[in-house]
């Protein structure tokens, strides 16, 4: 028989635990130095895949850190920790695909920044992560915002850590890119920057590739024209005879880096496809997207490319003609094109639009369908992020990255109560200080209502009629009573 464990467990590597001590959250009170169990099994619990069907009383065993096997009837091994989860709903980690958040600032004032990494402006102790990881995030795609033309690197993390070094799971991820216009720009002048950072980037290039050929001749006689030189020396370039600033874009042109570009509305949305594919960059492009960028919907799914929705899901414009304020749900619109996309938190709104599970809930109920705003969530960025391999969803051989909720992710009234990362339980929501102290301060504040209450009035402070008994007859019960008794007594 396997150990068995009601949650919580108190064991996690020394790194998870000292990353939550630094954030605040449940797993800070971990055992230090304790290694995680080698080998644990979710059981009892409804397993949302996301790839597949959803399981019943269904068990989930990990071993090291990946998923071993899915199922109703999962043989456990004998030295298996069990978390019995009966009643409880285990879906895959969620993922941010877009958080600007996660850095100092999400833009430089320099509108074309190659050069610049997101791991320089990352704060490990930042609320954000800790917010992220309550809400069942497990990987954080931080990269730079969209006020820029070229923003620099972005890297994927786990929301918990001391250091980048801990949190970091993929170093570098993407180029950040922009085709709709930053502040003070119009968007000839955002389209002729951009255009320029690469012509300047393909002189250099051609530059450095004839003078490789010369080099390699060694002092022979040069027997072919300028153009086979440049062609033949291109083959020869490597990454450390670039300028420092130019080697990032040169990964980009490669094909070694993402390349997330915004565009905001529709004309944009054109505009960054044909400059993806004239750089022939289509093949690894993220589009990013504002809600007006819906009516490129066709554009869009003819690009057979992910695509990242704006927080804000709903486009809202006035028609010209009538006057009429049309309201348009933008995840329907690209569903219904055949665009893959991804969902985002929205920092900016209500409580409840800061959820991710909100997100997808909205867009279920505004006529996405169930499996496909789950997937919105979790495996379509994965896949945007090209991590779909190891991520996304619950399948034999993925990295155990692990939410364990109260009920279905897309009620409301749902909330998540563990999280595994790599296997390991790095969020407990019993063991949340920040949680217990808004529970404690909601329940001071209910019994000091409580103890405001006046006192109920008694019985001969009450109101009497005019023949001087009260409202409920109780002077006529007691003569009735007196009446009673003087019979009997006779």
């Amino acid at each position: 028989m396997p150990m068995t464990r009601t949650l919580p467990y108190r064991t996690t590597a020394v790194a998870f635990a000292a990353a939550a001590s630094l954030c605040s959250n449940a797993s800070a009170q971990r055992e230090a130095g304790a290694e995680p169990p080698a080998k644990i099994a979710l059981t009892g619990a409804t397993v949302i895949t996301v790839s597949g069907d959803e399981l019943e009383n269904a068990t989930v065993l990990v071993e090291y850190g990946r998923i071993k096997a899915v199922g109703d009837e999962v043989e456990l091994p004998y030295d298996a920790v069990e978390y019995d989860l009966e009643g409880k709903v285990v879906m895959p980690g969620i993922f941010h695909a877009h958080a600007p958040e996660g850095m100092d600032v999400p833009n430089e004032a320099l509108p074309v920044t190659p050069f610049l990494h997101a791991r320089d402006a990352l704060d490990p102790s930042k609320l954000f992560f800790e917010n992220s990881l309550r809400r069942g995030i497990t990987t954080v795609h931080v990269l730079p915002g969209d006020n820029t033309v070229i923003g620099g690197m972005g890297m994927a993390v786990r929301p918990i850590g001391l250091s980048v070094r801990d949190m970091t799971v993929v170093q570098d991820a993407s180029m950040k890119m922009s085709v709709s216009p930053r502040s003070g720009y119009d968007r000839m002048r955002q389209m002729s920057e951009l255009r320029r950072a690469f012509f300047d980037l393909g002189i250099d290039r051609e530059r450095l590739a004839e003078e490789k050929y010369e080099e390699s001749l060694d002092d022979e006689p040069i027997e072919v024209g300028p153009e086979k030189a440049r062609e033949l020396g291109l083959e020869m370039l490597e990454d450390g005879d670039y300028e420092a600033t130019q080697v990032d874009l040169i990964r980009t042109l490669r094909g070694d880096l993402g390349t997330w570009v915004y565009a905001s509305r529709a004309g944009d949305v054109v505009n960054a496809k044909r400059f993806v594919e004239e750089h022939e960059l289509l093949d690894n492009t993220v589009f990013v997207i504002g809600t007006e960028a819906h009516k490129a919907a066709p554009a869009l799914a003819e690009a057979g490319r992910p695509v990242i929705v704006s927080p804000e899901l709903f486009h809202r414009e006035r028609d010209p003609f009538s006057g009429e304020l049309v309201e348009t749900f933008v995840p329907a619109t690209l569903h219904e094109a055949g665009v893959e996309f991804s969902l985002l938190p929205n920092p900016s709104g209500s409580l409840a639009e800061a959820e991710p599970t909100y997100q997808a809930a909205l867009a279920a109920r505004n006529g996405v369908p169930r499996s496909v705003a789950l997937r919105s969530i979790t495996l379509n960025p994965a896949n945007a992020m090209g991590m779909g391999e190891d991520y996304g969803s619950i399948e034999e051989g993925k990295v155990a990255n692990l939410v364990v909720l109260s009920g279905d992710p897309l009620d409301f009234g749902s909330v998540v109560e563990h999280v595994f990362i790599d296997g390991i339980l790095a969020y407990e929501r019993t063991r949340d200080p920040r949680i217990q102290r808004l529970l404690d301060l909601a329940k001071r504040h209910a019994d000091a209502e409580a103890e405001d209450q006046p006192e109920p009035e008694d019985d001969e402070d009450a109101p009497a009629d005019e023949d001087g008994s009260d409202e409920d007859g109780s002077d006529d019960a007691q003569s009735d009573s007196d009446d009673d008794g003087e019979g009997d007594a006779e």
